[in-house]
């Protein structure tokens, strides 16, 4: 499959290395065709993986990952382009925190809205699925790091194919399908990302990102 990845950081790198491993096609995009770290991801991955601008990006892909910081996650999108994102599945991994004040960041969209459903209104004809944002990196493409891999991962969006189609991936990824929770529409995103404050304090507490929540009934 052709898959684009929007943004050069860990999340980004994380995300497109696992990919490039599982077979895909992976095209990173970024504000620039020349960016450096997005040079380095190609050089890493041997001809295997190519690298573009955001527009470049979307373009090539049938899938979308959206690993850009949340606070440019728009903007980075509407440099993609919306042509280049219409009838298209976004999975969306970012949280809107704000850091302009310091630590410990706020959330720059809550409780009434959430980022994804802000990307999903800025691009009606996109299928944005939330998923994978209440972890640390290592995690979303290795749960099998912590519990024997038993704990849970989130998945909100309007669309039940999309969302099947974002399910696969996630199994390829490692996940069993019984710890794959749907929470429902896009507004369920609100509770993903608002578990965000908590996790960073659990992270400052701990003093490692490797921890992760399992629903236990």
């Amino acid at each position: 499959m052709k898959i684009a990845v929007l943004g050069t950081g860990t999340v980004g790198d994380t995300i497109g290395s696992k990919l490039t491993e599982l077979g895909h096609s992976v095209m990173m995009g970024s504000r620039t065709a020349t960016n450096e770290k997005a040079m380095k991801f190609v050089e890493k991955h041997q001809g295997k993986a190519t690298a573009g601008t955001f527009a470049d990006a979307a373009a090539f892909g049938e899938i979308v990952f959206n690993c850009t910081s949340g606070m440019g996650s728009l903007e980075a999108l509407k440099l993609a382009g919306e042509a280049n994102l219409n009838g298209k599945i976004i999975v969306d991994l970012s949280n809107p925190l704000d850091f302009s004040k310091g630590m410990p960041p706020t959330l720059s969209v809550v409780n009434t809205s959430s980022l994804g459903e802000e990307i999903q209104k800025t691009f009606p004809s996109a299928k944005v699925i939330k998923t994978l944002n209440t972890m640390w990196c290592g995690l979303m493409v290795n749960p099998g790091l912590i519990n024997g891999g038993d704990h849970n991962v989130f998945i909100s969006g309007n669309d039940a194919d999309a969302k099947a189609k974002v399910k696969e991936v996630l199994k390829s990824f490692g996940w069993a399908e019984s710890n794959i929770t749907d929470l429902g529409d896009i507004v369920s995103a609100r509770g993903t990302e608002m578990y965000l404050p908590l996790w960073l304090r659990m992270y400052g507490a701990g003093g490692s990102g490797v921890f992760n929540i399992k629903v236990v009934k």
